[in-house]
């Protein structure tokens, strides 16, 4: 048995954030009934890079965020498919969604109206700016949230302008967040047997990962700096590049320092007392990272990370996505995995990260093709006969 077997979850979000963490809760076992506009569907069934297969085209894009999912269509501006969504929020144990504020509201469709009709429902709204404060009419992606939340100001080289972390971070880690507001409400409403509505603003969510940088300015009054892969509180933590042209990233505490400076060939720093607390290092990080560095320069970089490994200094190759996805040890942990498709016969992912014990873990399956399930999943849960559902498909409610 899965975790989240017996959760159903009425999933009327779209693009990334929350279709990531509806598509971890499905591999955890949930039932996700992803609810998408007739015809088009999710916009990023659209998007690049597209997968050509024998019958047809598929996003990857779309893969990569709505695997193990079931697929309704639904006109929500029809006073019919509003219906639908009612009946089945009536049903459902967790609603969510990421439309702008006030959109559902104007379809009867808010989480006070479906509340009304299930006590039990949770209600998760992923909004950019949240339900209130000044921002909350505004409108954000991935990017202006980095921008806006402080984490493109803490990104890039010394010296340079701010830059964009390579992943949309706003939008996965926006994606864990709501995976743990869906679990914690789920949770609560176990102890109260109520439900309740979540808002959650993706910018929010950006400030709450500021962390540390937050707690520099809440302890020193300091603007971190930019430091490309250096840290701003301890060194050694950085990239170096190695004889070889290579790079990798060595990240070490006080204990970690002699050792390091002796598969270095610094011995001399290793016996400099002056050297051994990581607050003195910071207080000539010019002069300990230029000789790191020259150090380092010197060995290719396998053979560094074979003497780090020896003596317990923590330290890793910079590899690329390729590198990573051939990974000896992501093959051995299982994260690529494969299932296959009827359109492009089979495709690749990554696994949930999660493993049970006492439990089955996450299990993946394809993502469905658009509309799939709106006949079962009506029959099903709303017990509607197919002349009904037909009449539903002839006024284009569904």
């Amino acid at each position: 048995m899965r975790p989240l077997e017996g959760i159903t979850i009425l999933d009327l979000s779209r693009v990334l954030a929350c279709p990531f963490a509806s598509m971890i809760l499905a591999e955890l076992g949930a039932q996700v009934i992803k609810v998408e506009q007739p015809g088009a569907g999710d916009e990023t069934r659209s998007f690049e890079p597209m997968v050509h297969g024998e019958a047809g085209d598929v996003s990857a894009y779309y893969m990569a965020f709505n695997r193990s999912k079931r697929s309704i269509t639904v006109n929500l501006r029809a006073p019919a498919g509003q219906e639908i969504v009612r009946r089945l929020a009536a049903k459902a144990d967790v609603v969510l969604e990421n439309f702008p504020v006030g959109t559902l509201a104007r379809y009867g469709l808010d989480p006070a109206a479906l509340s009304a009709l299930n006590d039990q429902l949770v209600h998760v709204s992923c909004t950019g700016f949240g339900m209130t404060g000044p921002y909350a009419g505004r409108k954000g992606y991935d990017t202006v949230f980095q921008a806006m939340a402080g984490i493109m100001s803490l990104t890039g080289e010394r010296g340079g302008g701010p830059v964009k972390p390579g992943l949309p971070v706003a939008d996965l880690s926006s994606g864990l967040w709501v995976a743990i507001a869906v679990l914690t409400a789920l949770m609560g409403r176990a102890k109260t047997g109520k439900g309740s509505h979540v808002d959650f603003s993706m910018f929010d969510g950006q400030v709450g990962l500021l962390s540390l940088a937050a707690a520099r300015w809440f302890a020193l009054g300091e603007v971190p700096e930019r430091l490309g892969t250096e840290h701003p509180g301890r060194i050694p933590s950085a990239a170096f590049v190695c004889a070889d042209g290579k790079w990798l990233q060595i990240t070490g505490s006080d204990q970690h320092w002699v050792p390091l400076c002796n598969l270095l060939g610094l011995e001399a720093w290793a016996a400099d007392p002056s050297l051994a607390k990581n607050a003195d290092r910071l207080a000539r990080r010019e002069e300990v990272m230029a000789g790191l560095q020259a150090a380092i320069g010197r060995i290719e970089r396998d053979e560094v990370c074979r003497r780090c490994d020896a003596v317990g200094v923590p330290a890793g190759p910079i590899l690329q996505v390729d590198e990573v996805l051939a990974n000896e040890h992501v093959a051995a942990r299982g994260m690529v995995v494969e299932y296959p498709h009827p359109q492009v016969g089979s495709f690749r992912g990554l696994r949930i990260p999660l493993r049970f014990d006492g439990l089955d873990d996450p299990e993946t399956t394809r993502p469905p093709l658009l509309g799939e399930h709106t006949d079962q999943v009506l029959s099903d849960m709303l017990a509607m006969d197919p002349a009904q559902i037909a009449a539903l498909r002839a006024e284009g409610a569904i």
